[in-house]
């Protein structure tokens, strides 16, 4: 009996040891998080920053499945990973990333993943920490980031992991209501936890619409949540970073709890990441963030500037046709493939009394002029060619419109609808390997990867003029749906944050899917006038798309954003924890692009 009693002490011991775990566990999940979160690790050819790709890997073709009908969740991540890296970042070869500016170093850790839900909300946002083995206990920091665009839940990592990780900061990231995890009506499926593909029923689901005929085509979390989740977009990054603490206190039980005193937490984002950022800072009544650094943001401020729907939808109608003039000859994509349909835009708003002039000249410069006339400056016309060509403003004001309206997939507005794209691009059904990549390939609003933008359309020579005159007509109208969309985007405004908040926003002065004139000036003016001193860097010869300065003719007339965004950062830590004073104004970096050669680091005038 003598003999037992060590072992049985050992048993105990390990089986407090094991109570305590659990209920440490417990402990550290916050309430809003339903289910399990998921932990992986990350080390040995695979890491958190790059999925063991490295700079190379990311910039190269896109990462095969063994199986190509069954990913693996690994599978999975990395291919999300590189595609996030490449819808955000210029990593072409003479772009100048990982040389110029940036790195994308090994950074081995841990993953925490889960869904999150806003109370009241019909579908949960994704939030993940991401935690490397080399966090600084000594000076904890958190990096909080919303994902860009409607991307997915590692659409900040280019932005938010490639800064902190490096630096020995925690991440959280929050795909904000968004992401590819579409629902197909015709398998009944969506997408579980993991990233794999999972029927109703099964297990909880990333975005899981009513039932509905398996002729509905495809569900979208952002389009079909019926959460208009721009609205909530700053609550998110709430809960995101709420969830990057009680992580950490999971991960580090004898240095926790973890909590805003003890860890600075910087938030940041680009384009709608950067909006979330400001509605975040706004909504920061607790003083959780200690800096946000904002690029691009797509933010609306009550009574300035314009909403993204009012000129998203103005630029659908009317660009094609002012692009048509013969000042934008030179431009790049404003004479692309399948640009020569324009001419037929000018036509068909003649025809409805849009357009003076019988002559396709003449039309476009008028079209031009009210261009003009509303705010739109002639260098974000001229970068607009690259949206307008790739029907990026209809893809964005179907979406935008079904959200605002919190319609679902069978009754967008204006007849829209998506499907999957089928023999001889009509509506079909999904090619099940196409399915099967959904989650890590989408970007979050199709058209695009097998996806089909349906509806909308007639018979006119012109077949998207209808739709698009629709769409307009809920942003000019006086109906009860149009008061209903003006009473959506009125949620989205911005609040104001607190006086002592350091904050920098950063836009391009070329930018043409989110002019700065109707976003970042608008916002930053109302800043001032309300007694606040935000940091402004608009800068020039920056565009709104990094990825896009890899294609011919274009990354040899602009600047990456991202380069001056790592900047700011940089700025923002020495003043967190090098005790370097906030400035009260930085001078905008005097930008040029880099012609026919390559990138170099005088040409961005870095500080």
């Amino acid at each position: 009996m003598t003999r037992l009693r060590p072992l049985l002490f050992v048993i105990a011991l390990l089986a407090g040891t094991a109570a305590a775990s659990a209920e440490e566990k417990r402990m550290s999940t916050p309430d809003f998080v339903r289910g399990p979160v998921r932990v992986t690790e990350h080390r040995q050819g695979d890491d958190l920053l790059s999925a063991g790709l490295g700079l190379t890997g990311l910039a190269g073709l896109p990462v095969p499945f063994f199986d190509p009908l069954h990913p693996t969740p690994a599978e999975l991540r990395r291919r999300a990973i590189q595609s996030s890296w490449k819808g955000i970042a210029d990593l072409g070869p003479l772009g100048g990333y990982g040389r110029v500016y940036g790195a994308v170093p090994n950074v081995p850790g841990r993953e925490y993943q889960a869904f999150a839900w806003l109370p009241g909300a019909r579908s949960p946002h994704r939030v993940l920490l991401q935690l490397p083995d080399a966090f600084d206990t000594r000076r904890r920091c958190l990096v909080v980031a919303a994902s860009s665009g409607s991307r997915g839940i590692y659409g900040a990592i280019a932005l938010a992991g490639a800064w902190g990780l490096p630096r020995g900061c925690a991440v959280a990231y929050t795909d904000k209501g968004t992401g590819a995890g579409y629902f197909d009506y015709a398998d009944d499926s969506g997408v579980a936890l993991d990233g794999t593909r999972a029927h109703r029923g099964e297990t909880t689901l990333e975005f899981e619409p009513p039932p509905a005929p398996r002729e509905t085509g495809i569900a979208v979390k952002h389009a079909h949540s019926g959460d208009n989740p721009e609205a909530d977009w700053g609550r998110h990054v709430l809960q995101a970073a709420r969830f990057g603490l009680s992580m950490l206190d999971r991960a580090y039980p004898a240095l926790a709890p973890f909590t805003a005193q003890n860890t600075r937490i910087i938030v940041t984002g680009i384009s709608n990441g950067g909006g979330a950022a400001l509605q975040a800072a706004g909504l920061d009544d607790d003083g959780l963030f200690a800096g946000v650094v904002a690029l691009e943001p797509n933010v609306h401020v009550p009574g300035q500037g314009r909403a993204l729907y009012d000129y998203a939808t103005e630029a659908a109608l009317y660009l094609p046709c002012a692009l048509g003039d013969a000042r934008f000859d030179d431009v790049p994509f404003a004479r692309a493939p399948g640009t020569q349909a324009w001419p037929l835009r000018c036509a068909g708003l003649h025809a409805r009394g849009l357009l003076e002039g019988s002559l396709p000249a003449t039309q476009a410069a008028q079209a031009y002029a009210r261009l003009r006339a509303h705010g739109w400056e002639e260098p974000v016309i001229r970068t607009a060619a690259a949206s307008t060509a790739f029907d990026l403003w209809r893809a964005i004001a179907a979406a935008y419109a079904s959200a605002y309206l919190r319609r679902g997939p069978r009754d967008m507005p204006c007849g829209f609808r998506y499907a999957a794209v089928g023999a001889g691009g009509l509506p079909g059904e999904a090619d099940p390997a196409t399915r099967a990549s959904w989650w890590a390939d989408g970007s979050g609003i199709p058209p695009g990867n097998g996806i089909g933008l349906y509806g909308g359309a007639d018979f006119d020579m012109d077949p998207m003029l209808s739709g698009l005159l629709c769409l307009r007509a809920l942003w000019e109208g006086d109906t009860a749906q149009s008061r209903a969309l003006h009473e959506a985007i009125a949620a989205t405004t911005v609040r104001l944050p607190r006086p002592s908040l350091p904050l920098w926003v950063l836009h391009g002065a070329d930018d043409g899917l989110l002019p700065a004139a109707f976003t970042s000036d608008a916002y930053v003016a109302w800043l001032h006038r309300e007694g606040r001193a935000p940091l402004y860097w608009k800068i020039p010869h920056a565009q709104h798309f990094d990825a896009f300065l890899s294609l011919p003719g274009f990354g040899e007339r602009h600047v990456p954003l991202l380069a001056y965004g790592y900047a700011a950062l940089d700025r923002l830590w020495a003043h967190l924890y090098e005790s370097r004073p906030w400035p009260a104004e930085v001078p905008v970096p005097a930008a040029r692009p880099r012609g026919a050669g390559a990138l170099e680091r005088a040409t961005l005038d870095l500080p």
